[in-house]
């Protein structure tokens, strides 16, 4: 990919505070106009990585290029052309909803009668237009979300970063903010989301795993999940219990987890996983079924920063 079809350069992207390496040698190529999302379990560097690209921190260590701009040489001219919006609710809860957007486009700069044609603009695309005199502190979780966003999109940024923007809102809400991010991405902005829902992670264009400070899987979701063909296995027994104890103890299986009455196995090599699975469940007497499966997002990140509960990615933050 050129370099001019990249939004986000940055190569060998490190990051230590004291003793403790944040960041390790991270490359990242986001391009123009996609929705890149960042997947990652506590701790893995995805918020610290956000901050350096926006210029909020300094790197450690490394090259960093956003819309054509060395960062952070360069971060205040890129200020004015980028968005920032984080999990927590960062407008003002006495200001409503026509107030807190009049006062974000001041602060980016507009002139009044711009300001004017963006906010009746956004009020409108937000679904605020009964709402304008209400107080943001008084809005509903899913409400919130949608005016942070309408805020951090009040200057037109072509880039806009999110950081777990919707770690706090219903399954309703969080589909609806996406239709929101997804109308930006046509209109040819480009959005970096970090997150920790795999459903969210999947509707990313490209998806980028972090752990422990390192990139360990880069690519479109069908990409990462291509790779792991023949590795998935799911296995239907009457005694799910005793299936999961028999498996977990079989060489080269790296997780099971039990879907319902079902048990969903990962294995780390395609060479006959279901008929290894067979052999051993047959072998300590458990009537069972197993079928090859096709990988997930959740198989993904199990074998990419081998961690057996791939529920730690749910709990990210």
């Amino acid at each position: 990919m050129n370099a001019g079809d990249l939004a986000i350069r940055a190569s060998g992207l490190s990051k230590r505070f004291g003793d403790l390496l944040a960041v390790d040698g991270v490359d990242l190529s986001v391009p123009k106009a996609h929705v890149y999302g960042f997947l990652g379990p506590n701790g893995s560097g995805k918020s610290t990585t956000i901050r350096m690209l926006c210029g909020l921190l300094t790197p450690s260590a490394g090259t960093i290029e956003v819309l054509g701009l060395r960062v952070p040489e360069q971060a205040e001219a890129l200020r004015l052309r980028i968005g920032y919006m984080t999990q927590k609710f960062s407008l003002f809860d006495d200001l409503g909803v026509r107030e807190n957007l009049e006062f974000l486009a001041a602060v980016q700069g507009l002139a009044k009668a711009e300001t004017r044609r963006r906010v009746d603009e956004l009020v409108e695309q937000y679904d605020f237009a009964d709402r304008q005199k209400q107080l943001a502190g008084t809005l509903s979780g899913g409400q919130k979300q949608r005016l942070a966003l309408a805020g951090a999109v009040i200057h037109k940024p072509e880039l806009l970063f999110l950081d777990e923007p919707t770690s706090a809102v219903d399954p309703e809400s969080r589909r609806d903010f996406w239709e929101k991010l997804f109308d930006l991405a046509d209109a040819g902005t480009t959005l970096l989301v970090s997150t920790h829902y795999m459903d969210e992670a999947e509707r990313c264009h490209r998806i980028a795993i972090l752990d422990r400070g390192r990139l360990v899987a880069d690519g479109t979701p069908a990409e990462l999940t291509g790779a792991l063909a023949g590795r998935s296995v799911v296995v239907h027994s009457p005694q799910p219990r005793r299936a999961q104890q028999a498996l977990v103890a079989v060489p080269g299986v790296l997780s099971v987890a039990q879907i319902g009455n079902a048990l969903r196995v990962l294995c780390d090599g395609n060479h006959d996983a279901a008929e290894r699975l067979r052999a051993a469940l047959r072998a300590a007497g458990i009537e069972a079924r197993a079928e090859t499966g096709e990988p997930n997002l959740e198989d993904v990140f199990v074998a990419a920063t081998g961690r057996h509960d791939a529920a730690d990615a749910e709990r990210a933050a």
